[in-house]
Formats: C-alpha cells, structure tokens, sequence
C-alpha cells in the first residue's frame, strides 16, 4: 500500500476512509494523538511514544479500551502493509460515545481508534532551520498531545508565508516551544531547555537529547529562558520526532548560532550514530 488509513479496525488507503459525522472530533476536537517516524519499518522509541500517548488520555478521562502491547503490536503490523519502510506513523483516539452533539460524556464508552500511516523521511541532521516567532496565546494544556492545534496551524502557517521552517513561541520575554517542536540552547557548553511543565509538550526527541547530552558529559539545565539567551546562544536546536537535532541560523532575519559547532557537531553525531544510520 502506498499509505494507510485505519479507523476501529477497519483499514484501506487513506482515501477511501469514511468517519462517521457523530465522532464527537466533529464537533470538540474531543481527543489526543501521538506521532512518530519509522525507519526501514521500525517505529523509532515506540515505547516512549505510546507511555505518552497513554498520558494524554488519561489527562482528559478518555476510556481507551486497550493496553500499551495492543497498540505497540498494532502499529508495528500495519507499517508492515506499506510499500516502503521510511514512515510517519500518527494515531489518535477520540472519545467514545458516538451520537448527537452533547458537551457531556459516558466515560464508561470505549475510544475510537484511528491510525494514519504515510510515507516521509525524517530531516537531515544537517540541515540549518530559518526560525520566526510570535506571542503563544495558548493554553496551559500544551502537555497534553490533544487534536485542539489551530494555534500550531496559524503559527506554522505564520512560519510558511514568511519563508521559515518554524515560529518559535514566547509567553512574554520567556521562550517556550515551537508551533510543532521543542526549541534548546548552547551557551558556555552546556543544554538549556525549557521543563517540562505545562507550558511545553514533553517531546520524546526532547528527552532523547537531553539523554545525548548526559552520555557525552554536557551539563543540562532545565529552565526557563530569555529571548534575550534564544539571541545570545552559542547554537540553538530545534527537535522533534521529524527533526531529531537540527541547528538555526535566523531568528527574524537576524544572525544567530554558529559559535559552537564542536559541541553542535558532537550530539549531532551521536544522535545519527544511533538514530539514523541504514
């Protein structure tokens, strides 16, 4: 298959799918997702993907109906039905109950499955990201992986129209995330990355590098930072599950990074020695 759609166990090319107009994301985007690559059909840090996942689900009460091994074994099965093995595996559960439009819920009622499963290959690591940014206006749920994205939409659309990879996101002076990654500092040799609150979305590529970091003796700091630091940076990095380790060079037309490519260039081997490699 060239890609796959699947919904509650029924599965064809993403095309051919019909969800029914009851599905309660209609109407509230009532729901959380997850999303990860695949590389020669292996779902890269599966297990961390769905922990998470499962941790959405339960932030908002959503009933799913299935264990961690069900899932894992599912999305593993179906990378398999695709032509080619470099992947974007996504899934989403929405929440049960399927009827007329109500804000209220049966908790009791089982989730509704869907997989999407579509050919890409993730970002070379050296590729150099023009950045943007904007205010986040967002709420304070930006921990749970829920379908709610329109801020992500406008601001990734935002990033588009001006010829930027990515609109970092800002609450007042302090940076947080970006509209579809999580954005890190170099200064002085060590990592400084925004916590994981509820402010920013715990990436797993996030947590993969800070991991990096720790194996090759670079000291971490989990904390807030400046858009004064984002300018001031000896390299910033932007991760995510497409974009493992990639480097800016524009913040807004402005030069930035560049003044650390020893310490740039050492995680970025590290993470394509284990991530990347054929």
């Amino acid at each position: 298959m060239q890609n796959l759609g699947y919904y509650n166990g029924k599965y064809d090319l993403i095309e051919n799918m019909m969800i029914p107009m009851t599905d309660r994301v209609h109407w509230f985007g009532d729901g959380v997702y997850d999303a990860t690559c695949a590389r020669n059909y292996q779902i890269m840090e599966l297990k961390a993907h769905i922990d998470r996942f499962f941790n959405s689900a339960k932030a908002l009460n959503i009933n799913l109906g299935f264990d961690k091994e069900y899932l894992a074994d599912l999305l593993q099965e179906l990378v398999h039905k695709l032509d080619e093995g470099d992947l974007f595996v996504y899934w989403q559960v929405t929440r049960g109950g399927n009827g007329f439009r109500s804000h209220s819920y049966d908790s009791e009622v089982k989730a509704n499955l869907w997989i999407t499963i579509t050919p890409e290959k993730v970002t070379k690591i050296d590729k150099k990201f023009k950045l943007t940014m904007m205010e986040d206006k967002r709420y304070q749920y930006c921990n749970i992986k829920t379908l709610n994205l329109i801020p992500s939409v406008l601001a990734a659309q935002f990033a588009k129209e001006k010829n930027c990879d990515e609109t970092v996101f800002h609450r007042g002076n302090i940076v947080t995330e970006c509209a579809h990654s999580n954005i890190h500092i170099l200064k002085d040799g060590k990592l400084i990355t925004h916590p994981a609150d509820e402010y920013i979305l715990p990436g797993i590529a996030r947590a993969n590098l800070i991991k990096v970091c720790h194996a090759l003796n670079i000291e971490v700091e989990e904390r807030p930072f400046t858009l004064e630091e984002l300018f001031a940076a000896d390299e910033i990095i932007v991760s995510s599950s497409g974009d493992l380790c990639n480097s800016a060079y524009e913040l807004d037309g402005k030069a930035i990074g560049g003044k650390d490519e020893k310490t740039l260039s050492k995680i970025q081997k590290y993470i394509a020695d284990k991530w990347l490699k054929d």
